[in-house]
């Protein structure tokens, strides 16, 4: 799992401008799939080969509550949440009662705080930041996030403090985890998975406030089921930070073998479905899409196909995952989940032999050659499987830049095709041959 970041402060000091300007120094692929708006609450970041969550915690609205209240409920997430705490003041405004307020919060975390003063691109303003030292976190990092000042210093300084990584241990229990927006029926599907209450069902969105993990047994093999869920509080909650509960669906999905991704079929597909589909296709997990609530739908001859038509017009990024329509409730077409989620996790951890690998590709390249493009045709000399967890294929060729996306579409069904990779995604790199 990631380390994660989390940006606090009081508002209108620039934590989300700074937010913005750190996520877009990450080098990573980004998503050009239309539709898709993503929830800017976290994303991944890099900084120096580094991978780390980035969590902002402004734009909690609570129109009615006391000022104080709102600036304590953004810092009791970065103490839930994180492993480093960004503390941002503003050096025009100079040191605050909020400030110390927060502060005094922060000190109880027993977590690595940094202290960035920020909007320190005008001259005038610059001695303020001495006055910052009273606040106990070491020497505070002047930073503009508006203009990027500083921004690299304060990111060296962020990855000192990421903790260890953990040891892994090897553990043959498939891990699957249960991943959907609030209310599709993810505890009742765990419920009906394990054959027991094991947890709250209800129909209140978010009664789940953790990711809750059972092992458990079934058909002679080992699973261990992930139910996701929103941000355990110690203290009152407001009900508005649920949307930080995608912190942890994000840490489940890094943790499984294989994902369900659950949708209402009552009530049909919406924007957040989708935004919780673009996570498990960042993280390129085998992913299952488990249609729930199938008995509360009134069905004709045609209406299983034209949900599913849906999901594949909505989800074009996951368009090798196969679907499940159920009844968790009803415990309905529940079993055959068990056997989809054994054949995606042997696809996930499948390795070609590189002389029949080679036969596919120079096969498919015989029978469709790629067409002209970037001054170019492409042509494919050698392939090889060099990774699994994703199945990642390389293959060596004339020159990558007259790789059309339409032929690569093609060489990836013609590997699904003759390999079976089900419901798992599969990476295709090209290297120019030497």
């Amino acid at each position: 799992m990631l380390p994660k970041v989390a940006i606090v402060g009081r508002p209108n000091v620039g934590k989300s401008t700074l937010f913005n300007r750190i996520i877009g120094l990450r080098l990573s692929i980004t998503d050009d799939q239309p539709g898709v708006t993503r929830d800017r609450i976290y994303s991944k970041a890099a900084w120096l080969s580094k991978e780390f969550f980035l969590i902002d915690t402004g734009g909690i609205e609570l129109s009615d509550a006391p000022f104080l209240t709102e600036i304590k409920a953004q810092a009791e997430i970065a103490m839930e949440e994180a492993d480093v705490i960004v503390f941002v003041v503003d050096c025009r405004n100079g040191l605050t009662n909020d400030d110390t307020y927060i502060s005094k919060l922060l000190y109880k975390t027993n977590k690595p705080v940094i202290l960035a003063v920020n909007k320190v691109d005008d001259q005038k303003f610059k001695e303020n930041i001495y006055e910052f030292y009273s606040l106990g976190f070491g020497e505070p990092i002047p930073v503009s996030s508006g203009h990027g000042i500083g921004v690299g210093n304060l990111l060296d300084e962020i990855i000192k403090h990421f903790p260890k990584k953990d040891v892994v241990f090897n553990d043959d229990a498939i891990h699957f985890s249960i991943i959907g927006r609030p209310n599709v029926g993810k505890s009742s599907l765990t419920n009906a998975l394990l054959n027991e209450n094991r947890d709250i069902v209800s129909d209140i969105e978010g009664t789940t406030r953790d990711t809750i993990d059972t092992r458990f047994k079934y058909d002679g093999n080992e699973y261990v089921v992930i139910d996701t869920a929103g941000l355990r509080k110690k203290g009152k909650i407001y009900e508005n930070i649920e949307k930080y509960s995608v912190i942890r669906s994000v840490d489940a999905i890094g943790r499984s073998d294989v994902v369900l991704l659950v949708i209402d079929g009552a009530r049909g597909i919406i924007e957040q479905d989708l935004h919780v589909g673009q996570y498990i296709e960042e993280y390129r997990k085998p992913c299952i899409i488990v249609v729930n609530k199938w008995d509360l739908v009134d069905k004709d001859s045609s209406t299983m196909k034209k949900f599913e038509d849906d999901i594949r017009q909505k989800f074009k990024y996951l368009d090798y995952a196969p679907i499940v329509f159920l009844s968790a409730l009803e415990n309905k077409r529940v079993h055959t989940l068990f056997p989809a989620i054994n054949e995606a996790y042997v696809a996930y951890h499948k390795h070609i032999k590189t002389s029949v690998l080679n036969d596919v590709i120079m096969d498919a390249q015989a029978m469709f050659p790629a067409s002209d493009f970037n001054g170019g045709k492409l042509k494919i000399y050698y392939a090889q499987q060099v990774g699994e967890l994703p199945p990642t294929f390389t293959l060596f060729v004339n020159d990558p830049k007259f790789l059309h996306f339409s032929y690569y579409r093609y060489l990836e069904n013609q590997i699904r095709k003759n390999f079976d990779f089900f419901a798992t995604p599969i990476k295709i790199e090209l290297r120019k041959r030497d």
